[in-house]
């Protein structure tokens, strides 16, 4: 193996469905090797250690955690001198600051004493909530996406890409009707980077407007005749990538960088409360977000009861959960995955639209987060969803979508068997558009 510096703990990937392991040496890897058009039910995580987390003071997360990140495992890996990676983050940030008014930031998680008092909590426990509304692009999705727009930097700057020049680079590709779409193409302006991004026809005028003024070429996709089941958007991506551009998504399955930058959310809440959390409640669609939360605490030593919440109107994490349990186990499910995972057979529907993926893409390492912290899933009735939104914007200043409050969702079904003293955690992670 290529000598690497001390702190490069997470520098491969290895599979969590047939175990393959994959080094960062190799140029442009984004899925399993073991993919292939018939087979596309692979997910690359990445292989961690428990460590201390030592962040250095720094109000980007990408700098106060850089050494925890994987991708700057890789920068080390293939030649950069630590400045440069540095360099390479935080000029890069400068450019998103440009386009959307602010770069990465840590954002702030605080005791919200109205909302603790409404839901019945004990001034010793209580609901702190993660504000994520105000960072780039309005939502945590931002932070997925950019440990792969700097795995690609790097890449580049290592020269360890195919193309010669910023004018050859292929396009990017991404699935979204919402947040993650818009802090794709937020990303992409930013660096100049082509990007088509693939929406359903459901897709609000607001999202299309501000995908268009950012300079996204936009497809709908219409459900074809001869589809397989499940998102005709990740159909279409999926064609796109076969035919050379990248895989620009948040789902671990398309693009297992997106796994990386995510876990600075999780790696901030456990640095910034100084208390032991007894539970969080994470908003799932394709899971990733859940996914990094749960590695995150998982690495940093921190383990709350972890509940991801869907909607009655899409649930098929929950029901993966049963399966897997009246199979075997909740934990290592990867090699069951066609017993455990397919598509939502019903037309998905809620008021949270954010989180309504026919398929939970990273199921597996959810799965897992929850079986090690005697968590389980939660499906919220939609009415608890429209409450949710209700009172988020009732005793809380955060601006919050539906979708992005559609934890506190969880919260509220699973109100009655948790204790008035318990200390809980959200994260609202979309601003209202």
């Amino acid at each position: 193996m290529t000598p690497t510096s001390p702190h490069i703990l997470g520098a491969e990937f290895v599979c969590a469905v047939c175990h393959v392991v994959v080094d960062l040496d190799a140029t442009l890897v984004f899925g399993c090797p073991h993919v292939t058009d018939t087979d596309k039910q692979h997910v690359l995580h990445i292989r961690e250690a428990i460590r201390p987390l030592r962040p250095v003071a720094d109000s980007n997360p990408f700098l106060s955690f850089r050494k925890h990140l994987t991708v700057d495992a890789f920068g080390a890996r293939v030649g950069l001198a630590e400045q440069e990676r540095i360099n390479i983050i935080s000029a890069t940030n400068k450019q998103i600051e440009q386009i959307c008014g602010t770069g990465f930031i840590s954002t702030p998680i605080t005791r919200q004493d109205r909302l603790s008092d409404a839901l019945g909590f004990s001034a010793l426990g209580g609901v702190w909530v993660k504000d994520e509304t105000h960072n780039v692009a309005g939502s945590q999705k931002a932070r997925h996406l950019f440990s792969t727009l700097l795995y690609l930097l790097m890449s580049e700057h290592a020269s360890r890409v195919p193309w010669a020049s910023q004018a050859q680079r292929p396009g990017l590709a991404i699935a979204s009707c919402g947040n993650a779409a818009i802090a794709a193409a937020t990303l992409a302006r930013a660096v100049q980077w082509p990007i088509t991004v693939f929406v359903p026809e459901s897709a609000s005028h607001t999202v299309l407007a501000t995908l268009q003024s950012l300079g996204a070429t936009v497809q709908e996709c219409r459900r074809q005749q001869d589809d397989a089941p499940g998102d005709p958007c990740i159909h279409r991506f999926r064609e796109a990538v076969a035919g050379g551009a990248i895989p620009f998504s948040v789902q671990g399955t398309e693009n297992a960088w997106c796994l990386d930058g995510g876990r600075t959310i999780g790696w901030e809440i456990a640095t910034d409360l100084d208390f032991v959390l007894d539970r969080i409640y994470v908003q799932v669609g394709g899971g990733a977000f859940a996914s990094c939360v749960g590695s995150a605490f998982k690495t940093s030593g921190i383990h709350p009861r972890l509940h991801a919440v869907q909607t009655s109107g899409c649930a098929p994490l929950s029901r993966a959960w049963d399966v897997a349990i009246e199979n075997g186990s909740a934990r290592d499910a990867g090699a069951r995955w066609h017993e455990c995972m397919w598509p939502w057979e019903q037309e998905p529907s809620s008021l949270a639209d954010g989180i309504l993926d026919d398929e939970t893409y990273d199921w597996i390492s959810v799965l897992n987060a929850m079986a090690d912290t005697g968590g389980h899933p939660i499906v919220a009735a939609e009415s608890d969803v429209v409450r949710a939104h209700e009172m988020a914007h009732e005793y809380t200043d955060i601006d919050v979508s539906p979708t992005g409050a559609a934890g506190l969702a969880g919260l509220i079904q699973n109100r009655s068997l948790l204790a008035d003293n318990e200390r809980v955690a959200l994260i609202f992670s979309g601003v209202t558009r």
